[in-house]
């Protein structure tokens, strides 16, 4: 991997377009299912702008994506989410980058993630879901040994992997960082927030 032109980037792992958001099989078909996953990591590489972007995906057509978009593509076989940050946050590490920003490619409504790399060098910076369990933006210092804990309750599980690296925590709470999609009522948010990034979609509404 060449040594990106920032000591930032930002990692955004991406899953098969064709496989993506299975648990909105009950109100999307597949062509919309990969419509809006394709949209959503569309929006959040605009929002990493200005900053050098890869893409950790296990999957040609999304690595070919991620190229046509200026990031670089780390096509990676056999390995979790966890393992798949490490791993590309490790290659950073040897490219002389010193922070990564790890934004999940499911936020509609994502915007300025470069701000999230205005931060102490002791400092991780973490963004949790609405829900505040997952963690949908995460900023941490490379050199620490972080471990990535993506998962069931990977907002404490992250918090308390910061302490242990001795590193503090800033908590950012934002609406539209906030706003991931995985369950058929993710595909109704609030007016406020606009409409999501894809055409034709027609989900069931939820009652106000």
């Amino acid at each position: 991997m060449a040594a990106p032109a920032t000591t930032v980037a930002v990692v955004v792992p991406v899953k098969a377009f064709a496989a993506a958001k299975q648990r909105l099989s009950g109100v999307l078909d597949s062509a919309q299912r990969a419509e809006l996953a394709r949209a959503m990591a569309d929006r959040v590489l605009r929002a990493a702008a200005p900053l050098p972007v890869v893409v950790a995906c296990d999957d040609e057509v999304v690595a070919e994506w991620a190229v046509e978009h200026g990031a670089t593509a780390v096509l990676l076989d056999g390995v979790d989410l966890n393992g798949a940050v490490t791993e590309c946050v490790r290659r950073l590490t040897a490219a002389e980058v010193t922070r990564v920003v790890v934004a999940h490619a499911d936020l509609p409504f994502a915007g300025d993630l470069d701000a999230l790399a205005a931060a102490a060098a002791d400092e991780v910076v973490m963004v949790p879901d609405r829900r505040g369990d997952g963690t949908n933006v995460i900023s941490v210092p490379t050199g620490h040994g972080f471990r990535f804990r993506y998962g069931p309750g990977s907002f404490e599980a992250h918090r308390s992997e910061a302490s242990r690296c001795g590193l503090r925590v800033r908590v950012v709470r934002s609406e539209r960082l906030g706003w991931d999609v995985d369950e058929p009522a993710d595909l109704d948010p609030p007016g406020r927030l606009g409409a999501l990034p894809v055409r034709d979609l027609d989900p069931p509404r939820a009652s106000r």
